[in-house]
């Protein structure tokens, strides 16, 4: 027995819905490699069980290896102390003092690296109420200094 088209498609919606279950992202793939054979089927008609079975692995897989390489490459990382050109230079104001071994706290009016407070270090002592730039991203902290 040969799958028709509508199998495939029940099969794709059914591990799509599957996917409502299961966090883990991945089965829709699989789903969706379904649906792709079912418009196949629905397009080309009669296709052999080993083509259908065949094109659903190369659909799903393609699809895995599309959302793994080129649309779930960042989703992970931290953009602490990646994003040093879009950051350095911003200028916002202290919140807490700053001291050469004690940590302040400085405030952006819109969020650098999504965050709009940030834990700050200096070389100099700086005082609270104070304009300061950020310099350099250490880890967490932002190096500033006085602008």
């Amino acid at each position: 027995m040969t799958p028709e088209w509508w199998h495939w498609m029940i099969a794709g919606i059914g591990l799509v819905l599957l996917e409502l279950a299961i966090p883990a992202f991945f089965v829709i793939w699989f789903g969706l490699g379904a649906i792709v054979v079912a418009l196949a089927t629905l397009a080309a008609g009669g296709l052999s069980l080993t083509v259908q079975i065949s094109l659903w692995i190369v659909a799903s897989l393609a699809m895995v290896v599309l959302w793994f390489r080129v649309f779930k490459r960042n989703r992970h990382k931290t953009l602490v102390g990646t994003a040093d050109g879009e950051v350095i230079g911003e200028v916002g104001l202290l919140v807490g003092a700053v001291e050469p071994y004690r940590n302040g706290k400085v405030r952006f009016q819109r969020p650098v690296l999504g965050a709009d407070e940030w834990v700050c270090r200096a070389e100099s002592a700086i005082p609270a109420g104070e304009r300061v730039r950020v310099v350099a991203i250490e880890g967490s902290f932002v190096r500033v200094t006085k602008a």
